[in-house]
């Protein structure tokens, strides 16, 4: 008889234990699904703000080339200018 009690203590609290737990987890996961749905919204607004800082660098790039200062500060290195050359040569038929 005394073990069949036991048993049934081991039972009760096991099953006290596993509700206990499912409960933490499912709060566990409730917040993780926030977390996630806050980082999914973020990424979309870091996406669109490369998109802009996208555009805004190609244009400083093309200011940047075509301005004689900085040309003259930073040439072209030879390895454009050759490119640049054969490129040419292709574009005169030679």
């Amino acid at each position: 008889m005394e073990t069949v009690l036991k048993a049934d203590i081991f039972f009760f609290i096991a099953s006290v234990a596993i509700i206990i737990l499912t409960l933490l987890f499912s709060v566990l996961l409730f917040y993780l699904i926030l977390a996630g749905r806050i980082l999914y919204k973020l990424a979309a607004r870091l996406k669109s703000g490369f998109r802009e800082s996208e555009e805004f660098i190609s244009e400083l790039k093309e200011r940047l080339e075509n301005n004689p200062v900085f040309n003259f500060f930073f040439p072209s290195s030879r390895k454009r200018q050759r490119s640049n050359a054969k490129d040419d040569s292709i574009k005169r038929g030679n």
